[in-house]
Protein backbone atom coordinates (compact mmCIF):
# COMPACT_ATOMS: atom_id res chain seq x y z
CA UNK A 1 0.00 0.00 0.00
CA UNK A 2 1.13 3.53 -0.76
CA UNK A 3 2.91 5.23 2.18
CA UNK A 4 0.90 8.39 1.39
CA UNK A 5 -2.38 6.57 2.04
CA UNK A 6 -1.03 5.08 5.26
CA UNK A 7 0.23 8.48 6.43
CA UNK A 8 -3.12 10.06 5.63
CA UNK A 9 -4.83 7.35 7.68
CA UNK A 10 -2.61 8.16 10.68
CA UNK A 11 -3.38 11.88 10.36
CA UNK A 12 -7.15 11.25 10.25
CA UNK A 13 -6.91 8.92 13.24
CA UNK A 14 -5.11 11.58 15.24
CA UNK A 15 -7.74 14.19 14.36
CA UNK A 16 -10.39 11.86 15.78
CA UNK A 17 -8.40 11.56 19.02
CA UNK A 18 -7.98 15.32 19.16
CA UNK A 19 -11.72 15.79 18.70
CA UNK A 20 -12.43 13.39 21.60
CA UNK A 21 -9.88 15.24 23.74
CA UNK A 22 -11.44 18.65 23.03
CA UNK A 23 -14.88 17.33 23.96
CA UNK A 24 -13.85 15.54 27.18
CA UNK A 25 -11.51 18.29 28.42
CA UNK A 26 -14.21 20.97 28.59
CA UNK A 27 -14.29 22.57 32.04
CA UNK A 28 -11.36 20.43 33.24
CA UNK A 29 -9.13 21.25 36.22
CA UNK A 30 -6.27 19.56 38.09
CA UNK A 31 -8.69 17.09 39.72
CA UNK A 32 -9.92 16.16 36.24
CA UNK A 33 -6.36 15.58 35.04
CA UNK A 34 -5.31 13.46 38.04
CA UNK A 35 -8.36 11.24 38.72
CA UNK A 36 -11.08 12.28 36.24
CA UNK A 37 -13.13 13.87 39.06
CA UNK A 38 -13.79 10.27 40.22
CA UNK A 39 -16.57 10.05 37.68
CA UNK A 40 -15.32 7.47 35.14
CA UNK A 41 -17.66 4.65 34.12
CA UNK A 42 -16.26 1.25 35.11
CA UNK A 43 -17.11 -0.38 31.75
CA UNK A 44 -15.15 2.27 29.83
CA UNK A 45 -12.20 1.89 32.19
CA UNK A 46 -12.26 -1.92 31.86
CA UNK A 47 -12.34 -1.84 28.06
CA UNK A 48 -9.74 0.92 27.76
CA UNK A 49 -7.34 -0.85 30.13
CA UNK A 50 -7.12 -3.73 27.65
CA UNK A 51 -5.40 -1.43 25.17
CA UNK A 52 -3.12 0.02 27.84
CA UNK A 53 -2.05 -3.42 29.07
CA UNK A 54 -1.54 -4.87 25.60
CA UNK A 55 0.23 -1.94 23.93
CA UNK A 56 2.51 -2.28 20.93
CA UNK A 57 4.56 -4.99 22.65
CA UNK A 58 1.68 -7.46 22.64
CA UNK A 59 0.50 -6.34 19.21
CA UNK A 60 3.87 -6.86 17.52
CA UNK A 61 6.19 -8.78 19.84
CA UNK A 62 3.93 -11.53 21.26
CA UNK A 63 3.04 -12.97 17.81
CA UNK A 64 6.73 -12.75 16.89
CA UNK A 65 7.85 -14.80 19.90
CA UNK A 66 5.76 -17.83 18.88
CA UNK A 67 8.51 -18.98 16.52
CA UNK A 68 10.97 -19.18 19.44
CA UNK A 69 8.82 -19.89 22.51
CA UNK A 70 5.66 -21.42 20.97
CA UNK A 71 2.55 -20.68 23.10
CA UNK A 72 4.48 -20.76 26.40
CA UNK A 73 3.72 -17.07 26.99
CA UNK A 74 0.21 -18.24 27.88
CA UNK A 75 1.67 -19.62 31.13
CA UNK A 76 2.42 -16.00 32.09
CA UNK A 77 -1.11 -14.97 31.04
CA UNK A 78 -2.61 -17.53 33.47
CA UNK A 79 -0.52 -15.88 36.18
CA UNK A 80 -1.82 -12.47 35.12
CA UNK A 81 -5.39 -13.70 35.62
CA UNK A 82 -4.64 -14.87 39.17
CA UNK A 83 -2.89 -11.59 39.99
CA UNK A 84 -5.89 -9.48 38.98
CA UNK A 85 -7.95 -11.07 41.76
CA UNK A 86 -5.33 -10.00 44.32
CA UNK A 87 -5.45 -6.46 42.94
CA UNK A 88 -9.26 -6.40 43.03
CA UNK A 89 -9.74 -7.77 46.55
CA UNK A 90 -6.59 -6.73 48.43
CA UNK A 91 -5.20 -3.53 46.93
CA UNK A 92 -8.27 -1.73 45.59
CA UNK A 93 -10.13 -1.83 48.95
CA UNK A 94 -7.02 -0.35 50.59
CA UNK A 95 -6.79 2.50 48.07
CA UNK A 96 -10.49 3.35 48.34
CA UNK A 97 -10.47 3.19 52.14
CA UNK A 98 -7.64 5.74 52.28
CA UNK A 99 -9.23 7.80 49.44
CA UNK A 100 -5.90 8.05 47.62
CA UNK A 101 -5.15 10.15 44.55
CA UNK A 102 -1.65 8.71 44.34
CA UNK A 103 -1.43 5.10 45.52
CA UNK A 104 2.04 5.77 46.95
CA UNK A 105 0.47 7.92 49.68
CA UNK A 106 -0.18 4.56 51.35
CA UNK A 107 3.55 4.26 52.01
CA UNK A 108 3.52 7.62 53.74
CA UNK A 109 0.52 6.58 55.86
CA UNK A 110 2.26 3.36 56.83
CA UNK A 111 5.98 4.22 57.06
CA UNK A 112 6.86 7.85 56.46
CA UNK A 113 7.87 10.41 53.88
CA UNK A 114 11.11 8.76 52.66
CA UNK A 115 9.48 5.40 51.98
CA UNK A 116 6.71 7.26 50.18
CA UNK A 117 9.13 9.21 47.97
CA UNK A 118 11.14 6.03 47.32
CA UNK A 119 8.07 4.15 46.10
CA UNK A 120 7.06 7.02 43.83
CA UNK A 121 10.56 7.33 42.35
CA UNK A 122 10.74 3.59 41.60
CA UNK A 123 7.40 3.87 39.79
CA UNK A 124 8.63 6.88 37.82
CA UNK A 125 11.81 5.05 36.79
CA UNK A 126 10.01 1.83 35.90
CA UNK A 127 7.14 3.38 33.99
CA UNK A 128 9.45 5.72 32.09
CA UNK A 129 11.64 2.83 30.92
CA UNK A 130 8.72 0.50 30.17
CA UNK A 131 6.56 3.05 28.36
CA UNK A 132 9.39 4.41 26.21
CA UNK A 133 10.41 0.87 25.25
CA UNK A 134 6.85 0.12 24.12
CA UNK A 135 6.65 3.44 22.32
CA UNK A 136 9.95 2.82 20.54
CA UNK A 137 8.77 -0.55 19.21
CA UNK A 138 5.73 0.90 17.44
CA UNK A 139 7.43 4.10 16.23
CA UNK A 140 10.19 1.96 14.74
CA UNK A 141 7.68 -0.13 12.79
CA UNK A 142 6.00 3.02 11.44
CA UNK A 143 9.40 4.45 10.53
CA UNK A 144 10.57 1.35 8.65
CA UNK A 145 7.37 0.71 6.72
CA UNK A 146 5.99 4.22 6.15
CA UNK A 147 8.15 7.23 6.93
CA UNK A 148 11.44 5.95 5.55
CA UNK A 149 9.77 6.20 2.13
CA UNK A 150 9.49 9.98 2.64
CA UNK A 151 13.05 10.36 3.89
CA UNK A 152 11.84 11.44 7.35
CA UNK A 153 14.50 10.78 10.04
CA UNK A 154 13.60 8.61 13.02
CA UNK A 155 14.12 11.49 15.48
CA UNK A 156 11.58 13.63 13.61
CA UNK A 157 9.04 10.79 13.65
CA UNK A 158 9.44 10.29 17.40
CA UNK A 159 9.15 14.03 18.04
CA UNK A 160 6.00 14.32 15.92
CA UNK A 161 4.33 11.37 17.67
CA UNK A 162 5.05 12.82 21.11
CA UNK A 163 3.73 16.24 20.08
CA UNK A 164 0.52 14.54 18.93
CA UNK A 165 0.20 12.75 22.29
CA UNK A 166 0.83 15.99 24.18
CA UNK A 167 -1.88 17.80 22.24
CA UNK A 168 -4.68 15.47 23.31
CA UNK A 169 -3.54 14.75 26.88
CA UNK A 170 -2.32 18.21 27.93
CA UNK A 171 -5.58 19.40 29.45
CA UNK A 172 -8.02 16.54 30.07
CA UNK A 173 -5.59 13.99 31.53
CA UNK A 174 -7.28 10.87 32.90
CA UNK A 175 -10.77 11.95 31.86
CA UNK A 176 -9.66 12.17 28.23
CA UNK A 177 -7.56 9.00 28.32
CA UNK A 178 -10.43 6.85 29.62
CA UNK A 179 -12.31 7.69 26.39
CA UNK A 180 -9.39 7.65 23.93
CA UNK A 181 -8.11 4.32 25.31
CA UNK A 182 -11.58 2.82 24.77
CA UNK A 183 -11.56 3.94 21.14
CA UNK A 184 -8.02 2.68 20.61
CA UNK A 185 -8.71 -0.69 22.22
CA UNK A 186 -11.62 -1.22 19.82
CA UNK A 187 -9.44 -0.58 16.75
CA UNK A 188 -6.63 -2.74 18.09
CA UNK A 189 -8.94 -5.71 18.65
CA UNK A 190 -10.59 -5.13 15.27
CA UNK A 191 -7.19 -5.39 13.57
CA UNK A 192 -6.39 -8.57 15.51
CA UNK A 193 -9.63 -10.33 14.56
CA UNK A 194 -9.49 -9.24 10.91
CA UNK A 195 -5.87 -10.39 10.47
CA UNK A 196 -6.55 -13.78 12.09
CA UNK A 197 -9.64 -14.28 9.91
CA UNK A 198 -7.94 -13.26 6.68
CA UNK A 199 -4.81 -15.41 7.15
CA UNK A 200 -6.90 -18.48 8.05
CA UNK A 201 -8.99 -17.92 4.94
CA UNK A 202 -5.93 -17.33 2.74
CA UNK A 203 -4.36 -20.57 3.96
CA UNK A 204 -7.68 -22.39 3.49
CA UNK A 205 -7.83 -23.47 7.14
CA UNK A 206 -10.79 -23.92 9.46
CA UNK A 207 -10.39 -23.44 13.22
CA UNK A 208 -9.82 -27.16 13.81
CA UNK A 209 -7.42 -27.42 10.85
CA UNK A 210 -5.49 -24.40 12.17
CA UNK A 211 -5.07 -26.08 15.56
CA UNK A 212 -3.90 -29.30 13.89
CA UNK A 213 -1.38 -27.40 11.74
CA UNK A 214 -0.03 -25.55 14.78
CA UNK A 215 0.34 -28.82 16.70
CA UNK A 216 2.14 -30.52 13.82
CA UNK A 217 4.48 -27.54 13.46
CA UNK A 218 5.24 -27.52 17.19
CA UNK A 219 3.99 -23.97 17.71
CA UNK A 220 1.13 -24.80 20.07
CA UNK A 221 3.23 -26.04 23.04
CA UNK A 222 2.01 -24.26 26.16
CA UNK A 223 3.57 -25.96 29.17
CA UNK A 224 7.30 -26.28 29.86
CA UNK A 225 7.94 -28.97 32.49
CA UNK A 226 11.74 -28.65 32.74
CA UNK A 227 12.34 -27.00 36.13
CA UNK A 228 15.73 -25.65 34.99
CA UNK A 229 14.24 -23.84 32.01
CA UNK A 230 13.49 -20.10 32.29
CA UNK A 231 10.02 -20.93 30.94
CA UNK A 232 9.16 -23.62 33.54
CA UNK A 233 5.38 -23.39 33.96
CA UNK A 234 5.32 -22.90 37.74
CA UNK A 235 7.84 -20.05 37.48
CA UNK A 236 5.87 -18.47 34.65
CA UNK A 237 2.48 -18.69 36.35
CA UNK A 238 3.68 -17.46 39.75
CA UNK A 239 5.85 -14.82 38.09
CA UNK A 240 2.92 -13.68 35.94
CA UNK A 241 0.73 -13.27 39.02
CA UNK A 242 3.34 -11.11 40.73
CA UNK A 243 3.88 -9.08 37.57
CA UNK A 244 0.18 -8.23 37.55
CA UNK A 245 0.21 -7.36 41.25
CA UNK A 246 3.25 -5.11 40.68
CA UNK A 247 2.69 -3.69 37.19
CA UNK A 248 -1.05 -3.17 37.66
CA UNK A 249 -1.82 -3.04 41.37
CA UNK A 250 1.29 -1.06 42.38
CA UNK A 251 1.40 1.08 39.24
CA UNK A 252 -0.02 4.61 39.35
CA UNK A 253 -0.89 4.61 35.65
CA UNK A 254 -3.12 1.54 35.89
CA UNK A 255 -4.58 2.36 39.30
CA UNK A 256 -5.15 6.01 38.40
CA UNK A 257 -7.85 4.87 36.00
CA UNK A 258 -9.35 2.40 38.47
CA UNK A 259 -9.62 4.87 41.33
CA UNK A 260 -11.22 7.37 38.95
CA UNK A 261 -14.32 5.12 39.24
CA UNK A 262 -16.64 6.41 41.95
CA UNK A 263 -17.40 3.17 43.85
CA UNK A 264 -15.11 0.34 44.96
CA UNK A 265 -17.59 -2.32 43.78
CA UNK A 266 -17.65 -0.89 40.27
CA UNK A 267 -13.84 -0.69 40.22
CA UNK A 268 -13.66 -4.37 41.19
CA UNK A 269 -16.13 -5.27 38.44
CA UNK A 270 -13.88 -3.40 36.04
CA UNK A 271 -10.84 -5.38 37.15
CA UNK A 272 -12.50 -8.81 36.90
CA UNK A 273 -14.12 -8.07 33.52
CA UNK A 274 -10.85 -6.75 32.18
CA UNK A 275 -8.89 -9.79 33.42
CA UNK A 276 -11.25 -12.28 31.75
CA UNK A 277 -11.11 -10.50 28.41
CA UNK A 278 -7.32 -10.21 28.64
CA UNK A 279 -6.92 -14.00 28.79
CA UNK A 280 -8.92 -14.46 25.59
CA UNK A 281 -7.19 -11.60 23.77
CA UNK A 282 -3.69 -12.86 24.60
CA UNK A 283 -4.64 -16.34 23.41
CA UNK A 284 -5.85 -14.80 20.17
CA UNK A 285 -2.53 -12.95 19.74
CA UNK A 286 -0.66 -16.25 20.18
CA UNK A 287 -2.97 -17.86 17.61
CA UNK A 288 -2.16 -14.99 15.26
CA UNK A 289 1.56 -15.59 15.85
CA UNK A 290 1.22 -19.25 14.93
CA UNK A 291 -0.75 -18.35 11.80
CA UNK A 292 1.87 -15.77 10.79
CA UNK A 293 4.62 -18.40 10.98
CA UNK A 294 2.49 -20.87 9.00
CA UNK A 295 1.87 -18.13 6.42
CA UNK A 296 5.58 -17.26 6.25
CA UNK A 297 6.49 -20.93 5.76
CA UNK A 298 3.83 -21.29 3.06
CA UNK A 299 5.15 -18.24 1.19
CA UNK A 300 8.84 -19.03 1.71
CA UNK A 301 9.50 -15.98 3.94
CA UNK A 302 12.45 -16.01 6.35
CA UNK A 303 11.44 -13.05 8.51
CA UNK A 304 11.01 -13.74 12.28
CA UNK A 305 10.52 -12.01 15.61
CA UNK A 306 9.17 -8.48 15.99
CA UNK A 307 9.45 -7.83 12.22
CA UNK A 308 7.18 -10.75 11.28
CA UNK A 309 3.70 -9.23 11.73
CA UNK A 310 4.48 -5.80 10.19
CA UNK A 311 6.30 -7.33 7.21
CA UNK A 312 3.48 -9.73 6.32
CA UNK A 313 0.68 -7.22 7.03
CA UNK A 314 2.19 -4.37 5.00
CA UNK A 315 3.94 -6.23 2.19
CA UNK A 316 1.99 -9.43 1.55
CA UNK A 317 -1.63 -8.82 2.58
CA UNK A 318 -4.22 -6.86 0.55
CA UNK A 319 -4.28 -3.03 0.93
CA UNK A 320 -7.46 -3.08 3.01
CA UNK A 321 -5.90 -5.47 5.54
CA UNK A 322 -2.71 -3.38 5.58
CA UNK A 323 -4.78 -0.30 6.37
CA UNK A 324 -6.56 -2.09 9.21
CA UNK A 325 -3.17 -3.25 10.53
CA UNK A 326 -1.87 0.33 10.59
CA UNK A 327 -4.98 1.48 12.44
CA UNK A 328 -4.44 -1.31 14.96
CA UNK A 329 -0.75 -0.46 15.25
CA UNK A 330 -1.27 3.22 15.98
CA UNK A 331 -4.07 2.21 18.36
CA UNK A 332 -1.41 0.18 20.16
CA UNK A 333 1.05 3.08 20.02
CA UNK A 334 -0.91 5.85 21.73
CA UNK A 335 -2.01 3.95 24.88
CA UNK A 336 1.66 3.01 25.33
CA UNK A 337 2.50 6.63 26.00
CA UNK A 338 -0.53 8.81 26.71
CA UNK A 339 -1.52 7.14 29.97
CA UNK A 340 2.12 6.79 31.01
CA UNK A 341 2.93 10.49 30.51
CA UNK A 342 -0.25 11.45 32.35
CA UNK A 343 0.44 9.09 35.26
CA UNK A 344 4.08 10.15 35.50
CA UNK A 345 3.02 13.79 35.52
CA UNK A 346 0.48 13.06 38.24
CA UNK A 347 2.94 11.10 40.36
CA UNK A 348 5.71 13.69 40.05
CA UNK A 349 3.37 16.60 40.83
CA UNK A 350 1.63 14.88 43.75
CA UNK A 351 4.33 12.64 45.21
CA UNK A 352 7.57 14.51 44.54
CA UNK A 353 6.47 18.17 44.36
CA UNK A 354 3.58 17.81 46.84
CA UNK A 355 1.38 19.94 44.60
CA UNK A 356 -1.98 18.95 46.12
CA UNK A 357 -0.76 19.66 49.66
CA UNK A 358 0.58 23.10 48.77
CA UNK A 359 -2.16 25.49 49.87
CA UNK A 360 -0.17 28.59 48.90
CA UNK A 361 -0.55 27.92 45.16
CA UNK A 362 -3.73 28.80 43.29
CA UNK A 363 -5.43 26.37 40.89
CA UNK A 364 -3.97 28.31 37.97
CA UNK A 365 -0.43 28.20 39.40
CA UNK A 366 -0.72 24.46 40.02
CA UNK A 367 -1.93 23.96 36.43
CA UNK A 368 1.11 25.79 35.04
CA UNK A 369 3.47 23.62 37.10
CA UNK A 370 1.63 20.46 35.99
CA UNK A 371 1.89 21.48 32.33
CA UNK A 372 5.63 22.12 32.63
CA UNK A 373 6.13 18.70 34.21
CA UNK A 374 3.99 17.12 31.48
CA UNK A 375 6.15 18.73 28.81
CA UNK A 376 9.35 17.68 30.57
CA UNK A 377 8.29 14.02 30.61
CA UNK A 378 7.57 14.23 26.88
CA UNK A 379 11.18 15.37 26.33
CA UNK A 380 12.43 12.51 28.55
CA UNK A 381 10.35 10.05 26.51
CA UNK A 382 11.89 11.39 23.29
CA UNK A 383 15.44 10.94 24.62
CA UNK A 384 14.79 7.34 25.75
CA UNK A 385 13.12 6.40 22.44
CA UNK A 386 16.20 7.70 20.60
CA UNK A 387 18.42 5.71 22.97
CA UNK A 388 16.50 2.47 22.31
CA UNK A 389 16.78 3.12 18.58
CA UNK A 390 20.53 3.41 19.01
CA UNK A 391 20.58 0.03 20.86
CA UNK A 392 18.39 -1.53 18.13
CA UNK A 393 17.43 -4.63 20.15
CA UNK A 394 14.99 -7.04 18.49
CA UNK A 395 13.52 -8.76 21.56
CA UNK A 396 11.42 -6.08 23.24
CA UNK A 397 9.13 -8.20 25.40
CA UNK A 398 12.07 -9.93 27.10
CA UNK A 399 13.68 -6.60 27.97
CA UNK A 400 10.35 -5.31 29.28
CA UNK A 401 9.96 -8.23 31.70
CA UNK A 402 13.57 -7.80 32.87
CA UNK A 403 12.97 -4.11 33.60
CA UNK A 404 9.85 -5.01 35.58
CA UNK A 405 11.79 -7.54 37.65
CA UNK A 406 14.37 -4.98 38.76
CA UNK A 407 12.24 -1.86 39.20
CA UNK A 408 8.95 -3.21 40.56
CA UNK A 409 10.63 -5.57 43.06
CA UNK A 410 11.26 -2.85 45.69
CA UNK A 411 7.67 -1.62 45.29
CA UNK A 412 6.43 -5.16 45.81
CA UNK A 413 8.57 -5.51 48.93
CA UNK A 414 7.46 -2.16 50.39
CA UNK A 415 3.74 -2.75 49.91
CA UNK A 416 3.94 -6.38 51.05
CA UNK A 417 5.79 -5.35 54.22
CA UNK A 418 3.18 -2.70 54.95
CA UNK A 419 0.18 -4.95 54.35
CA UNK A 420 1.45 -8.22 55.84
CA UNK A 421 3.20 -6.90 58.98
CA UNK A 422 2.55 -4.36 61.71
CA UNK A 423 6.19 -3.61 62.39
CA UNK A 424 7.60 -0.08 62.60
CA UNK A 425 10.07 0.68 59.81
CA UNK A 426 13.22 2.80 60.01
CA UNK A 427 12.05 5.24 57.35
CA UNK A 428 15.51 6.81 56.89
CA UNK A 429 17.09 3.45 55.97
CA UNK A 430 14.28 2.20 53.70
CA UNK A 431 15.53 3.92 50.49
CA UNK A 432 18.94 2.24 50.84
CA UNK A 433 17.34 -1.22 51.15
CA UNK A 434 15.23 -0.54 48.07
CA UNK A 435 18.29 0.54 46.08
CA UNK A 436 20.48 -2.34 47.22
CA UNK A 437 17.97 -5.08 46.42
CA UNK A 438 17.86 -4.74 42.58
CA UNK A 439 21.67 -4.33 42.47
CA UNK A 440 22.12 -7.61 44.37
CA UNK A 441 19.51 -9.28 42.16
CA UNK A 442 21.28 -8.17 39.00
CA UNK A 443 24.58 -9.62 40.22
CA UNK A 444 22.87 -12.82 41.31
CA UNK A 445 21.12 -13.24 37.96
CA UNK A 446 24.42 -12.87 36.11
CA UNK A 447 26.05 -15.52 38.32
CA UNK A 448 23.11 -17.90 38.80
CA UNK A 449 24.16 -20.39 36.09
CA UNK A 450 27.55 -20.86 37.80
CA UNK A 451 26.24 -20.81 41.37
CA UNK A 452 23.19 -23.02 40.83
CA UNK A 453 24.41 -25.67 38.37
CA UNK A 454 23.00 -24.04 35.26
CA UNK A 455 19.74 -22.73 36.73
CA UNK A 456 18.56 -19.57 34.91
CA UNK A 457 16.41 -16.93 36.51
CA UNK A 458 13.60 -15.56 34.39
CA UNK A 459 10.34 -13.92 35.28
CA UNK A 460 10.62 -15.03 38.93
CA UNK A 461 13.40 -12.47 39.52
CA UNK A 462 10.62 -10.01 40.42
CA UNK A 463 9.65 -12.26 43.34
CA UNK A 464 13.27 -12.70 44.45
CA UNK A 465 13.73 -8.92 44.35
CA UNK A 466 10.54 -8.38 46.35
CA UNK A 467 11.54 -10.99 48.95
CA UNK A 468 15.01 -9.51 49.29
CA UNK A 469 13.51 -6.04 49.81
CA UNK A 470 11.02 -7.46 52.33
CA UNK A 471 13.83 -9.19 54.25
CA UNK A 472 15.93 -6.02 54.31
CA UNK A 473 12.98 -3.97 55.55
CA UNK A 474 12.36 -6.52 58.29
CA UNK A 475 16.00 -6.21 59.38
CA UNK A 476 15.69 -2.41 59.81
CA UNK A 477 12.31 -2.55 61.53
CA UNK A 478 11.18 -3.20 65.08
CA UNK A 479 8.16 -4.77 66.67
CA UNK A 480 5.16 -2.48 66.99
CA UNK A 481 4.31 -1.25 70.49
CA UNK A 482 0.82 -0.56 71.71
Amino acid sequence: MSPIILLTCIALYFLILLGVAMYTARGSNNETFFIGNKNSHWMLVAFGMIGTSLSGVTFVSVPGTVGFNQFTYFQVVIGYFIGYFVVAYVLLPLYYRLQLTSIYHYLQHRFGIKSYKTGALFFIASRTLGATLRLYLVINVMQLFILDAFGVPFAATALLILIMILLYTFKGGVKTIVWTDTLQTFFMLLALVVCVGYIMNDLGLSVSETINQLQQSGYSTMLVTDAWDKRFFIKQIVGGAFITISMTGLDQEMMQKNISVKKLGDSQKNMLTFSSVMVLVNLLFLLLGGLLYLYASNKGLLVKGDDLFPTIALQYLPPTISLIFIIGLISALFPSADGAITALTSSFCIDILGLQRNKTLSENQQSKIRMRVHLTFAVVFLLFVLYFKWLDNKSIIGILLDIAGYTYGPLLGLFAFGILTKRHLNDDAAPWICLASPIICYWFQQQSANLLSGYQFGIEMLIVNGLLTFTGLWAISKKATT
